[in-house]
């Protein structure tokens, strides 16, 4: 991501950019931008009037909305959607503070699989939903995209394995991806049961 906004003048605009990519279909307030994208209204307000005289967006009434006429749609969105610009680690640091995470694993948006139930997976201990909450909204606000997760405390979902519970089997029988895994929840465990 840092790389991309520096390419590309700062952050905010790659945020704002991806909110309608990923989201064409879609018309938003200016404070709903400022609040899905976390960037202050005068730099929302700067980077709309950048993004509208390219014809990247346009506006109707109170709503911007992408303009599907935009000339270089595809390749933004490869550069921008497409491209893995989001790194494990960042990832992970986005949940270090919220309790004792045990398992992280990632699908969906994040390995561009649109069938898959969930985007999150966040299992462990004395996990604090609110902060998890707010780790959520910072990654929605890089990939410019709402997030479906699941939380789970270890026991819950040492118990959904065993009985074969149809989310937790949609998460690991499908593609994703692990970002962290505690040694108490080896991969031998999770494959035994």
């Amino acid at each position: 991501m840092e790389i991309i906004g520096k390419l590309l003048g700062n952050s905010a605009r790659v945020k704002i950019m991806r909110l309608f990519l990923l989201n064409k279909t879609k018309g938003f307030l200016n404070k709903e931008i400022v609040k899905r994208s976390r960037v202050t209204p005068e730099l929302v307000r700067r980077e709309l009037h950048l993004l509208a005289t390219v014809g990247f967006i346009k506006k109707r009434g109170q709503l911007w909305s992408f303009d599907n006429s935009f000339k270089y749609a595809i390749e933004f969105e490869n550069l921008l959607i497409n491209a893995d610009t989001l790194d494990k680690e960042m990832i992970a640091d986005n949940f270090k503070k919220v309790g004792r995470v045990k398992f992280l694993v990632i699908a969906g948006v994040f390995i561009k699989n649109k069938e898959s139930r969930v985007d999150l997976l966040i299992v462990g201990d004395r996990m604090k939903k609110s902060k998890i909450d707010e780790g959520v909204r910072r990654l929605e606000a890089e990939i410019g995209a709402e997030l479906t997760y699941a939380i789970f405390d270890t026991k819950e979902f040492i118990y959904r394995i065993n009985m074969y519970d149809k989310l937790v089997r949609d998460i690991l029988d499908f593609p994703h991806e692990v970002v962290f895994q505690a040694k108490e929840l080896s991969t031998q465990a999770l494959k035994k049961n």
